[in-house]
């Protein structure tokens, strides 16, 4: 999860922005009444929607002509500046300025294409597309986040540190202006809507609510990533800036089926990922970081050099991560034995990001070590030069863990769990001098101001164009 610089896109969106920042943020008054933050997520921009309510209890839209609609299905299109609508089968013309809110009193959420999502829906058209953005209490949408981010049978240790890592960051993202808040993919952290939402991950979010981390008496960076490969990475060695919390620590994420991976290129897609050197005849790594990583690589082929980052290289080629070293072998070598998986892991089924890019999860045998005190993390060579040239020879990357390796590890996460420790030393282990308090107003600069006496949000009510809080619902079985 790259997330700390915000996506230039969201400059493009000043003009609606300003309009939904009027009447969608709560102003420091509110927070300071006790009332619990909004999110604004973007969920999609396309030039056709779908939406239904689910079952007997219609939708709730406002913004079509003759006010008030309360329709079961709503489809909407946008041609250019031609945008109509299909209300329950009737066709309709509206501005392409036109403003929408559509909410419903159903506990299930309501129906965007094939997920189901709570709150309000609020769709606007820009830039030749349509615009829809779900606004609703951070609580509620944590329950969906955590789920979504990280299988829902995990330890609820692990569950509580991402509960709160992800309520961090949301309320860090908040105030960066812009007409949404966070997206809904790995772009922000993942979100999926009332699906993602288990007994455990309510759990999780409701025995950890309002918990933030704070360093310094401001709100954190509290990146994360699947798997670190052995050792979490500095945030200097990845992004610009340093941070006191984001060091470099030994990782529990041993476990991981992506703790070792290899990885193989064959000349013509080398040549199709290269077309600046015309494929690659000699990798020399120039530089590491301290944790292992490739910092940078000069990469030569038949029609000259090209030097790159660690982080271009990996988008380049592809990589699970940049904790890699090279090695070029003939066709008649390959296929190589696999890395093996702890034959504890069994199928996963939550569907959360950690799911599909692992496949399993992991369960911690006898011989545990003891509680944070990671083994010796596996480190590749650190020798700065790997060459090789010739024809046809294929190029075999051998890696370790899955992101950017900053922050907490969400394998290591479960690692530490399942040793016993509980949310807190998971967290104060990541995000190292970092303290997990309640949320209160002065720790965003954006809402500087007295601290209330009770930090802890209310529920509240109010209308669909303004801060929606939904009571929480049990999901479906």
């Amino acid at each position: 999860m790259g997330r700390l610089l915000i996506p230039s896109v969201r400059r493009a969106s000043v003009v609606v922005g300003l309009v939904l920042v009027a009447v969608i943020a709560p102003t420091p008054a509110a927070l300071a009444r006790g009332r619990e933050p909004q999110m604004r997520v973007l969920l999609l921009e396309n030039t056709q929607l779908s939406l239904r309510s689910d079952g007997a209890q219609p939708l709730r839209v406002q913004g079509l002509p003759g006010g008030e609609r309360r329709p079961q299905r709503l489809q909407l299109s946008l041609q250019g500046t031609r945008l109509s609508a299909n209300v329950d089968g009737r066709s309709m013309a509206l501005r392409p300025s036109t403003l929408l809110a559509v909410q419903n009193d159903d506990p299930r959420g309501i129906w965007l294409g094939s997920r189901r999502y709570r709150g309000v829906l609020r769709i606007s058209g820009r830039g030749g597309r349509l615009r829809v953005v779900n606004s609703l209490g951070i609580e509620t949408y944590l329950a969906s986040v955590v789920g979504s981010e990280m299988p829902h049978r995990w330890p609820l240790a692990a569950l509580q540190a991402q509960a709160v890592a992800a309520r961090t960051y949301a309320l860090k993202q908040r105030s960066r202006g812009g007409a949404w808040d966070v997206k809904a993919t790995v772009a922000s952290q993942v979100y999926r809507g009332v699906e993602s939402e288990t007994p455990s991950t309510l759990q999780a979010v409701a025995s950890t609510r309002a918990l933030v981390l704070v360093h310094g008496g401001r709100l954190i960076d509290a990146v994360f990533h699947s798997s670190s490969g052995g050792v979490t990475e500095a945030s200097g060695m990845v992004w610009r800036r340093q941070h006191p919390y984001l060091v470099s620590v030994p990782d529990h994420d041993q476990h991981s089926p992506v703790h070792r991976w290899e990885q193989w290129f064959d000349p013509s897609g080398l040549r199709q990922r290269l077309p600046e050197t015309g494929g690659l005849q000699a990798v020399e790594v120039l530089s590491r970081s301290g944790s292992g990583r490739v910092r940078q690589a000069r990469l030569r082929g038949p029609r000259g050099s090209l030097v790159l980052s660690g982080g271009e290289l990996r988008k380049r080629l592809g990589l699970k991560s940049t904790l890699v070293s090279f090695e070029m072998v003939t066709g008649g070598q390959r296929p190589p034995a696999a890395f093996p998986v702890r034959s504890g892991t069994t199928q996963a089924s939550s569907g959360s990001r950690i799911d599909r890019i692992t496949a399993a999860v992991a369960r911690q045998g006898p011989g545990r070590p003891p509680l944070l005190v990671a083994p010796p993390p596996v480190l590749v060579s650190k020798a700065s030069v790997g060459r090789w040239s010739g024809s046809g020879l294929q190029l075999l990357v051998k890696g370790q863990g899955y992101g950017h390796g900053v922050g907490m590890s969400q394998w290591g996460a479960h690692g530490l769990a399942e040793q016993g420790a509980d949310f807190r030393a998971i967290l104060q282990h990541y995000y190292r001098g970092a303290e997990v308090v309640p949320y209160r107003p002065h720790f965003d600069p954006s809402l500087a101001l007295k601290p209330p006496t009770k930090p802890l949000w209310r529920e509240a009510q109010v209308s669909p164009f303004g801060p929606v809080s939904l009571s929480f619902a049990a999901p479906l079985q």
